[in-house]
């Protein structure tokens, strides 16, 4: 008999211990979903197997002209499996202060951007998205943790989600550095 209940406590033990597991599991990038310029929710799993690169963009900054590079990496690497997500974002400096549609307008007639780009979002505080969240968690990958500190830093995400590489404003989307992660990612 005790061994019967020794037995029965053994494979609750082991069917109870799977869900727990895995409800402590960090999420992957892919697991979320963001809302486009055009208001259409979108979920980042359809970016699977794919290598990305998440920006966050304003218009009104002194790094804005990184759409050009951004623009010309995405022309560069699509067809090999790179995508490029653009998030406007307002908190540094009020420097995205249009709405989507003016965000829209300002990244194509200037830049020429047809790489996917979102809805502006909040990427530091309490009100920050969920992905940007994720992204900057101690959690999510302890290397790359911390507040996001000015527009147009960079997260290089593998092909099955996870968090490879993180760029400050100041590295260049075409520097030697960027484009040798991307072209390693893209190698896996």
């Amino acid at each position: 008999m005790k061994s019967l209940f020794c037995g029965v406590v053994l494979a609750l033990g082991l069917v109870f211990s799977g869900p727990l597991c895995a409800a402590e599991k960090v999420p992957a990038v892919l697991d979320f979903k963001m809302k486009t310029l055009g208001g259409k929710d979108v979920s980042l799993s359809k970016y699977q197997g794919k290598v990305i690169l998440i920006v966050n963009v304003a218009s009104k900054c002194g790094a804005t002209p990184q759409y050009e590079p951004l623009q010309k990496l995405y022309e560069t690497y699509k067809d090999k499996g790179l995508v490029i997500l653009g998030f406007p974002c307002n908190q540094f400096g009020k420097q995205e202060p249009g709405n989507a549609l003016q965000i829209q307008e300002f990244c194509t007639a200037n830049y020429g951007v047809t790489f996917d780009m979102f809805s502006k979002i909040d990427v530091n505080g309490e009100e920050a998205a969920p992905l940007y969240k994720h992204l900057t968690s101690e959690k999510s990958d302890p290397d790359h943790a911390g507040r996001i500190r000015w527009n147009f830093e960079k997260f290089l995400i593998s092909s099955d989600g996870e968090i490879v590489e993180r760029f400050a404003t100041s590295v260049q989307p075409d520097s030697a550095k960027v484009t040798a992660a991307i072209q390693k990612e893209l190698a896996k």
